[in-house]
């Protein structure tokens, strides 16, 4: 704590210093925050100093705080899935998350987000037709339920080779999506034949090659609400709020200065 001038005031010595003190840097509305675990979009910070007309600025102070990333995450499906009728509407599941922060899997098809911003989202599907006439699939995206515009993609698959060797496409699809926190992504589609199903391939030692997922879908975190991902938005005597990307990570602190 640098020297602080009585209320009454100080000697000309006194204030001196802290004059010098000030134009040097040398002021005592500094601090630490590190920020909460849990996955927790938000962090409360103490001090006295903060008023609801201060500016406070943050900067990354621990290693984990300089490695931050946006949210992303990779999810896939490591089994078959079949459609339940022709032309009827069914979602993608997904059983494996492969990476992630700030993203994650509920309800078996959904793909949650904790922070609000734009994101982009790319699937990738392993179809197959085993009838002996040509198919086709229609891909789109879905956010909350409600289906987006102009999302959708039709994949046509010639007919089977034979009754042992289906055809197979790889249906590709992306899009850009504006999400609030807690908000959900989800992959629909309809068939024009039950023999349109994804397919999941295990691993083959023979040739060698890894699995071949039946789906697999990634979304990244591209477009913040703010030109920093760790910034103030609520403050009030002597506490303010900072939100920041959904954390995991222990010891992300961030050096702050409040002015004002």
């Amino acid at each position: 704590m640098f020297r602080r001038l009585p209320p009454q005031g100080g000697t000309l010595r006194e204030v001196s210093e802290v004059v010098n003190g000030v134009l040097n840097g040398k002021i005592n509305s500094t601090g630490t925050i590190t920020l909460a675990t849990g996955n927790a979009t938000s962090t409360t910070l103490f001090d006295e100093r903060i008023s609801p007309d201060s500016k406070i600025i943050l900067l990354p102070k621990s290693a984990s705080s300089f490695e931050d990333t946006s949210p992303y995450g990779e999810f896939a499906n490591t089994n078959d899935q079949l459609s339940p009728s022709a032309g009827s509407t069914a979602v993608v599941a997904w059983n494996l998350t492969v990476t992630s922060s700030g993203t994650f899997l509920s309800d078996t098809s959904r793909i949650n987000v904790l922070n609000a911003g734009k994101y982009f989202v790319e699937i990738s599907l392993q179809l197959q037709n085993i009838n002996n006439d040509a198919q086709y699939a229609d891909i789109w995206f879905r956010v909350n339920g409600i289906d987006i515009i102009n999302s959708a993609r039709r994949f046509f698959m010639p007919a089977r080779k034979s009754a042992t060797e289906p055809s197979h496409v790889v249906g590709i699809a992306s899009a850009y999506v504006e999400l609030e926190a807690n908000d959900y992504v989800e992959v629909a589609g309809s068939v024009s034949s039950v023999d349109v199903t994804l397919e999941n391939f295990p691993a083959d030692a023979l040739i060698p090659r890894p699995s071949i997922p039946a789906a697999k879908a990634k979304i990244e975190y591209i477009s913040p609400h703010a030109y920093s991902d760790v910034y103030a938005t609520y403050q009030t005597y002597g506490q303010a709020t900072i939100s920041h990307f959904a954390n995991l990570v222990d010891d992300k602190s961030y050096a702050y200065v409040v002015v004002g």
